[in-house]
């Protein structure tokens, strides 16, 4: 790929400020887009705005909760009336939420997990297309093999029905926005080294577990060690790349092959 394959776009990237959003808002920099990281607070997005500058990159700085629709509308108007345009939305802020048996689940955990996985995700793309029909553009989704290919960690209910909905909320999109020339693809991760796992409350999980043993070497094409950031960050820049101009309403697994014996 060009190295200056983004030179005068603008790519925005929710939940920024760490993992797979920090890696790809670095590469998109460096790549040569001008960068908005969306994140909940500031300081949450500093490590990432002063590695873009580190680079020579430019980014801006975007606070909302992607669960409130009208900040998340409010905070990428103000960014696109800065910018002009968006060409690259990686929709990619998210939770873990509780994962606990049906009966344990309270109805605001359950809540909480798809307002902002899904309707947060949701929200973000309503408000960045009017920003896009102009010129076109692409928007990734980051869902999960949760949900859409593996179902055996039970429990993760909300979690895996959040990242479902979003396949398919990618899927009716890609065909709605095509006419405007917008691609919107969807990435599946498996495991990664990043802090989603911090904000994941486990309980009472060996009421929900199958009595099924799963086969040994849970990603083998690593021999079990989970993937690097930057492999998303590197998948997400080539779906949003003139070198995927004819891919949308695809689901992209990436997952070293996890979801194939986890299933």
């Amino acid at each position: 790929m060009d190295q200056r394959e983004f030179r005068d776009k603008i790519a925005l990237v929710t939940g920024a400020g760490s993992g797979l959003g920090e890696a790809t808002a670095c590469l998109l920099a460096r790549l040569g887009a001008e960068v908005g990281l969306l994140g909940r607070t500031e300081a949450e997005l500093d490590q990432t705005r002063d590695s873009i500058a580190r680079l020579g990159g430019r980014s801006h700085v975007l606070v909302a909760d992607i669960s409130d629709a009208e900040a998340t509308r409010s905070a990428i108007d103000r960014f696109a009336s800065q910018v002009g345009a968006i060409h690259v939305l990686f929709a990619n802020a998210g939770v873990n939420g509780v994962w606990a048996p049906l009966e344990d689940l309270s109805v605001a955990e359950w809540q909480r997990t798809l307002s902002i996985n899904l309707s947060g995700t949701f929200y973000t793309i309503k408000a960045s297309v009017p920003h896009m029909r102009a010129q076109g553009g692409s928007i990734v989704v980051c869902s999960s093999v949760n949900g859409t290919r593996m179902f055996s960690n039970t429990g993760a209910t909300a979690y895996a029905v959040s990242k479902a909905g979003q396949v398919v909320l990618t899927k009716m999109l890609a065909v709605e926005l095509a006419r405007y020339g917008v691609r919107v693809n969807v990435i599946c991760p498996g495991a990664f080294e990043t802090e989603i796992d911090d904000n994941t409350q486990q309980r009472n999980l060996e009421h929900a577990r199958p009595p099924v043993e799963y086969p040994e070497g849970a990603i083998p094409l690593t021999h079990g060690e989970p993937g690097r950031a930057e492999q998303v960050a590197q998948l997400v820049a080539f779906l949003s790349s003139s070198w995927a101009s004819h891919i949308t309403g695809t689901e992209v697994w990436i997952d070293g092959g996890q979801s194939l014996l986890q299933g």
